[in-house]
């Protein structure tokens, strides 16, 4: 315990730069904006580089990523830590993924758990790390290598009789109650033994659906799971059923084992077209069976990002009315944090796109969302990585000048956590603010400011107990953030010059 009530009024620290001074300060309200950025592992697309990597260029790799994210502005990663039934950690469940180590169940050697060490270096780093998980892809396409024993592919796995062909993938069969029952454990497996900050899924519940030479639409083989559950409903509900059962149920589980761990997931952007009225395009809702609408108005999600994928001069998949249709259908007030196409920047895909376009979906985000609560997440960090069409750049002179916080999830929790016991100190490598960690404290924020001007300097994990600050600011405020992100009283120490 620190020993702040030895402490006189005016804590006198010495320094050339003046001592400073124990204050009464009410800082502002630090901004709150989620600004994320896809990691993707399924076919080696962010991370790693390629499969077989040996341990420590995949650490390298992946702590490149993380001091990126932090450089550019982010506040979150997402990691897809279980691409096709396989994981990229120590699961009791299933194999080691062959995109980290090359086959399918060989661990890594050197022995590493790169989900533990990401968080652990995302945390370091005062970013929050969401695992992403697919849900029901088994094999993404031909040309696979064989799989481990203990994949659900192989034949002598107890799900093999789950496993679908459709073309050259394979898939388990989400009407199927162990499938379901398979895909729970497995995520309630990472929350129990991981410090995760969040669950996350993409758009990949029923396949997209393929098509023949001639046009037709390949039917998915689930007929005989059909047969046998349909309970009288049409295909189309009963496929809906199966997956709006496998969300609610997910995440009334997710928050009865740690009821701060938000679920988000990212489907696709149009929930089916006229939706708005002047939206064409893909029919989520019919083909993926995918009823997104209804997991944010039930309130089974705390977060949805739709793949708002389109530019703003798309005519029949305009972003801003896009984003403001979805925000309609939000009567709980749940966060509305949509995925936007970095990755199409100056690509063969919309050569016209460029940085400004992605800025202006941002200033959009802020406007369709009430404060406190706006967001987005980057296809993909690697875009940002390669700094397509100049984009960081515009990016840490406009949006980002300032750093966010990921807005707070207060449905998840409302306390407030109590004031630090924290000590500022200057010491022979500058000044020093130490803490004693709180039981209701998960982050630490930190704010500054030079004349008029507040500044968030970011957030570290509470149980860090202390940081090291550059120069000599006017003000400094600490304040406390609890799991779902509500901020504690503030803590001030003002420069006596």
């Amino acid at each position: 315990m620190l020993a702040r009530a030895l402490l006189p009024p005016l804590l006198l620290l010495a320094g050339c730069a003046g001592p400073y001074a124990r204050i009464d300060e009410a800082p502002p309200p630090p901004p709150r904006e989620f600004r994320a950025a896809w990691i993707a592992t399924v076919h080696n697309i962010d991370w790693p580089s390629r499969p077989g990597l040996d341990t420590a260029t995949q650490q390298r790799e992946l702590l490149a990523l993380l001091d990126l994210a932090q450089e550019v502005g982010l506040n979150a990663v997402v990691l897809q830590v279980r691409p096709t039934c396989d994981a990229l950690y120590d699961s009791p469940y299933e194999p080691w993924s062959r995109y980290l180590t090359g086959a399918s169940g060989r661990a890594p050697d050197p022995a590493w758990d790169p989900l533990a060490f990401a968080v652990e270096a995302a945390h370091a780093r005062g970013l929050e790390l969401h695992a992403w998980f697919n849900p029901y892809r088994a094999r993404p396409g031909a040309n696979e290598p064989p799989p481990s024993p203990y994949h659900v592919t192989h034949p002598e796995s107890p799900l093999h009789h789950a496993v679908r062909a459709y073309g050259e993938l394979r898939l388990l069969d989400p009407g199927l109650p162990e499938v379901q029952g398979h895909a729970r454990r497995v995520i309630l497996d990472v929350v129990a033994r991981y410090d995760v900050d969040a669950v996350h899924m993409d758009d990949y519940f029923y396949p997209y659906p393929l098509q023949t030479p001639d046009g037709a639409v390949v039917p998915f083989p689930d007929a005989e799971t059909f047969a046998a559950r349909g309970d009288g409903l049409s295909l189309g509900d009963w496929r809906r059923r199966n997956v709006d059962t496998f969300v609610r149920e997910l995440s009334a589980a997710i928050h009865a084992q740690e009821p701060w761990v938000r679920f988000g997931i990212a489907p696709f952007g149009i929930w089916r077209p006229k939706h708005p009225p002047e939206v064409e395009g893909f029919d989520a809702y019919a083909r993926l069976a995918a009823d997104s609408r209804r997991w944010l108005r039930e309130g089974w999600v705390d977060y949805l990002g739709p793949q708002l994928y389109w530019a703003t001069y798309f005519p029949e998949q305009p972003f801003g009315p896009l984003l403001r249709w979805w925000e309609a259908q939000n009567p709980l007030g749940r966060h509305l944090w949509p995925g936007i196409a970095t990755r199409w920047i100056e690509s063969t895909r919309d050569p016209q796109r460029d940085a400004k376009e992605l800025l202006a979906q941002i200033e959009l985000t802020r406007a369709a969302v009430p404060e406190g609560r706006p967001g987005h997440c980057h296809w993909n960090l690697s875009a940002l990585a390669e700094d397509r069409g100049g984009v960081v750049g515009a990016l840490q002179a406009g949006p980002y000048r300032q750093r966010a916080l990921v807005p707070a999830s207060p449905w998840l929790g409302d306390a407030v956590p109590e004031a630090l016991e924290a000590d500022l100190e200057r010491g022979p490598e500058g000044l020093e603010l130490r803490w004693d960690p709180a039981a209701d404290a998960r982050w630490v924020a930190l704010q500054v400011r030079e004349g008029a001007d507040w500044r968030l300097v970011g957030v570290r994990r509470a149980t860090a107990g202390r940081w090291r600050l550059e120069g000599s600011p006017l003000v400094v405020c600490v304040r406390p953030l609890s799991a779902t992100g509500v901020a504690g009283p503030a803590q001030c120490y003002r420069r006596v010059d």
